[in-house]
């Protein structure tokens, strides 16, 4: 299954976008609709399917390292990073 120690570090590396993929999305569902053009971003619909779509790529065990398994990185990374303080901000939330 794993070949060496590659095959380990692309497995954590893929575990760990599932985990980030799979936060960022459940933080989208329970972040109020009117929130993101409160912040001047995209609609809650929007950041549902990208990162619902990042949580099925690395459903699917793409690469991390291909061009689908990086995109999902750099979508939860942008809502986690990005959008995610920005509402929490706003809502005062903490």
């Amino acid at each position: 299954m794993f070949s060496g120690l590659t095959g380990w570090i692309l497995w954590i590396i893929n575990l760990a976008t599932l985990a980030a993929a799979v936060w960022a999305f459940a933080s989208c569902l329970r972040t109020r609709p009117d929130a993101f053009p409160a912040i001047g971003r995209s609609s809650k619909g929007l950041w549902l399917v990208l990162t619902g779509a990042a949580v099925l790529v690395s459903l699917a065990g793409f690469s991390p390292l291909g061009i689908l398994g990086i995109a999902s990185i750099v979508i939860s990374g942008i809502y986690l990073l990005d959008i995610r303080p920005r509402i929490l901000e706003i809502t005062g939330r903490r």
